[in-house]
């Protein structure tokens, strides 16, 4: 496994020599100990900035984090492990679940994991029920990717306002301001065999952090995930560096599409999106 420590070490140590040239990007503070891309790093950082783990802050150690599939590579699980933090996982498959549970983090941490397809008219009632059963009323963490619905997830959160946001954004919609409609059962390759139809562009989720009163700050380099921050805390974050829209759209190289027959077809750039075209977006 990798030293998480030394990491964290190193990470923050990046961040005192870009300090020193003004401005810093939360891209250049990137490790994966357990993320899928560089996203540990990333909060680990900002845990550390927005002095989350200090005694004398206002939220919580404890974070919400669903499409975790079987928790093996997530968002949260190096805050699990290394700040011991407590926190709720959801995800949509029983035999997932099962897999958590029979992880010796199970009953090692204080882990929470919840089966449930997640909809914009359940979301509060998760979030809540674990709240009581912790005896909490808010987190300090909140990860979304759910390749579906996001957008609409995200908006019907109302039972929690966390300090920090990650979710999954749809870099080949570019700077639309888009999401797919509204399903109660999306599911991305029922919608379209690519794979490629899914959540929405990062343009519709600022526009919503923005009216949810969260400041975006940036992506991680894979152009996956995007950070947000509640703006009560925004005096703490003066140092960050954000690009235009557009930085963070058209560099995103994954060929994750499939054919019609479920085999992987590698598609690139423009054709990504030339591929979907005729499916129906919403504007935001």
């Amino acid at each position: 496994m990798l030293n998480a420590d030394l990491l964290s070490q190193q990470h923050l140590q990046a961040y005192k020599q870009e300090l020193m040239g003004g401005g810093v990007s939360i891209e250049s503070m990137e490790f994966s100990a357990y993320s899928q891309n560089g996203e540990d790093g990333i909060l680990d950082f900002l845990i550390e900035i927005l002095e989350l783990d200090c005694e004398h802050s206002p939220y919580p150690k404890a974070f919400v984090e669903f499409g975790v599939q079987d928790y093996t590579e997530s968002n949260t699980r190096y805050l699990l492990k290394k700040r011991h933090w407590q926190g709720l996982v959801i995800d949509g498959r029983a035999d997932y679940i099962d897999f958590i549970k029979n992880d010796e983090i199970y009953w090692r941490y204080d882990l929470e994991a919840t089966c449930a397809f997640i909809t914009k008219d359940n979301i509060n009632t998760l979030i809540h029920n674990y709240l009581i059963s912790r005896n909490l009323t808010n987190i300090a963490l909140l990860s979304i990717d759910i390749d579906g619905v996001d957008y609409y997830v995200w908006e019907a959160i109302e039972c929690v306002a966390p300090a920090i946001v990650v979710i999954e954004y749809n870099a080949i919609f570019g700077e639309q301001i888009v999401s797919v409609p509204y399903r109660e059962d999306f599911n991305r390759f029922s919608a379209h065999y690519s794979g490629l139809y899914f959540g929405a562009s990062l343009g519709a989720l600022i526009k919503l952090g923005t009216a949810k009163d969260y400041i975006f700050i940036g992506c991680d380099k894979s152009q996956t995930n995007a950070f947000f921050v509640h703006n009560t805390l925004s005096y703490k974050i003066s140092t960050l560096k954000v690009q235009h829209l557009s930085y963070y759209c058209h560099s995103h190289y994954a060929r994750q599409s499939r054919d019609e027959n479920g085999t992987l077809n590698y598609l690139y750039g423009d054709k990504r999106l030339e591929n979907i075209a005729h499916l129906p977006l919403s504007m935001i």
